[in-house]
């Protein structure tokens, strides 16, 4: 049986010291990648399901997945790459 690596869009949110004299000054700083990450603050959130293959460029898998119950829309859900490893 073969072994597929997977690549699965997913949402987390990280934390950033960011030294400012307002909360939109220190926004900027931030889009600007002036922020310094916090050790250990990143959390996951879930799973990025509006993100993934476009459903009209994967026609045939889109169809295998529904035959198996997966619900896919515009986008194979969450996925951006799948291949046998």
């Amino acid at each position: 049986m073969p072994t597929y690596e997977i690549e699965q869009y997913e949402l987390h949110v990280s934390k950033y010291r960011v030294q400012a004299n307002s909360e939109d000054e220190a926004l900027a700083k931030l889009f600007a990648g002036e922020g310094e990450p916090v050790d250990q603050s990143q959390e996951f959130i879930e799973v990025a399901d509006d993100y993934g293959l476009p459903a009209d460029e994967f026609p045939e898998l889109v169809w295998q997945l529904t035959k198996l119950g997966v619900v896919v829309g515009d986008v194979i859900p969450s996925i951006r790459s799948v291949e046998e490893a």
